[in-house]
């Protein structure tokens, strides 16, 4: 979800949107444009965090439109796929337009180690989902990272079955 942690071909080459209309339009970018060895991962939200992601995104003007993320909560598209491979969970913040993760601001992910016990896995995602939501709210209610992101949220990551493995989740929503 932030270019600070993995490489992202873009659906456009203007770089304003980097979210794909679904996975094969994604995997025809990048066998086309990409680096070898990328793949593609899905990202996927809890039903019980639309409200509030939409709400977020919405005070950055983004709207539910399309293809994009808003349009696609909006419609409540199911996930994960039945063939996809959950990884885990990353912590997300909205900032108007882009999106951070807890790994990428520095500190985060030791700052909720210590106030949590929870810590990423070694693909850097957590494991279980109720860890991810507990990390998340701490870090909402602790004010820290990105001065502009007020909600952070537990994002469950999926790999299409061709992708190597890593860790996988527990639970999913």
């Amino acid at each position: 979800m932030s270019e600070c942690v993995v490489d992202l071909v873009r659906v456009y080459p203007s770089g304003w949107d980097s979210w794909f209309a679904g996975p094969q339009e994604a995997e025809a970018a990048m066998t086309q444009a990409g680096p070898p060895g990328l793949h593609v991962l899905g990202v996927g939200f809890a039903t019980a965090d639309v409200p509030a992601l939409q709400a977020d995104m919405a005070k950055g003007d983004w709207g539910p439109s399309g293809g994009t993320v808003p349009g696609r909560l909006s419609r409540h598209e199911p996930f994960p796929g039945p063939a996809d491979r959950p990884l885990g969970f990353e912590l997300v913040g909205y900032d108007y337009g882009g999106w951070h993760t807890w790994t990428c601001i520095g500190g985060l992910v030791t700052d909720v180690a210590q106030a949590t016990g929870i810590r990423p896995n070694h693909d850097g995602l957590i494991e279980d989902e109720q860890d991810a939501r507990r990390a998340a709210q701490w870090l909402t209610d602790s004010g820290l990272g990105d001065p502009k992101v007020f909600l952070w949220t537990p994002a469950l990551l999926t790999a299409r079955p061709d992708a190597p493995s890593s860790g996988a989740a527990r639970s999913t929503s």
